[in-house]
C-alpha cells in the first residue's frame, strides 16, 4: 500500500477533511443564530430550529416546545434568503466532502492523485468553499423574518442582530469554507506526485 501524495499532499488531505468536517457539521447544526423567546433559549440554523412556540389547546395558551427539528417543508424556512443559503451551503459542503474523501483515499492508494487531478480537486474545493461562503454571506439577510424578530425582541433586521447573537455553528461553517478557499485550494496544486512515464 503506497501513497500518491507528496508531503504537501498529505497536509492537503488532512486540511481537506478538517475543512469539510467543519463546514458540514456547522451547516447541519441549528446553532447559527441564538436568542430567547418566552424566557426559553431559541436557536436557528439554515433549515433547522430549536425551541418553537406551539398552541396548547387544553390551557388555551402558547407554550415553547424545547426540541430541535427541521422545518416541515422547504417553503417553511422563514425567508427566501435562508432557502438560498441552504441550497448554496449544502451544495458547497457536498463538494468539500467529496474532495476530502478523495484526498483521504489518496493517502492509501498509489497513483490515485496526480498533479492534474490535484489541480482539478483544488478547483472543486475553491468552488465548494465559495458556495459555502456565499451561503454564510446571505444568512444575515434573513434576520428580518417574523420568526427571527420574535426571538430577537423585535429589533432584528438585515445585518442587525437585535438582542440575538451569532452561534458557534455559523463560525464553524464559515471557518471551514475559509480554510477550503485559502489553504486547501492552493495546497491541492502540489498534492500529487508526478506520474512516471513508462516507455512502450
Amino acid at each position: 500500500m503506497g501513497t500518491s501524495l507528496t508531503c504537501a499532499g498529505l497536509a492537503w488531505a488532512l486540511l481537506s477533511m478538517l475543512s469539510a468536517a467543519a463546514s458540514c457539521v456547522g451547516f447541519f447544526m441549528p446553532y447559527w443564530l441564538l436568542g430567547h423567546q418566552m424566557d426559553k433559549p431559541v436557536s436557528f440554523g439554515t433549515f433547522r430550529r430549536c425551541s418553537y412556540p406551539v398552541r396548547d389547546e387544553e390551557r388555551q395558551t402558547t407554550v415553547m416546545l424545547e426540541q430541535c427539528g427541521r422545518y416541515a417543508s422547504f417553503q417553511g424556512i422563514p425567508s427566501v434568503e435562508w432557502r438560498v443559503c441552504t441550497v448554496l451551503a449544502g451544495a458547497g459542503c457536498g463538494l468539500l466532502l467529496l474532495v476530502g474523501l478523495t484526498a483521504l483515499m489518496g493517502c492509501c492508494v498509489s497513483e490515485l492523485i496526480s498533479r492534474a487531478i490535484g489541480r482539478i480537486a483544488g478547483a472543486i474545493q475553491l468552488v465548494g468553499g465559495l458556495l459555502v461562503a456565499s451561503g454564510c454571506a446571505l444568512y444575515p439577510l434573513g434576520w428580518d423574518s417574523e420568526e427571527v424578530q420574535q426571538t430577537c425582541d423585535n429589533r432584528s433586521g438585515q445585518f442587525q442582530l437585535g438582542s440575538c447573537q451569532i452561534g458557534w455553528a455559523f463560525y464553524c461553517t464559515s471557518g471551514g469554507a475559509a480554510a477550503a478557499v485559502l489553504l486547501c485550494a492552493g495546497l491541492a496544486c502540489f498534492a500529487g506526485k508526478k506520474q512516471k512515464q513508462y516507455p512502450y
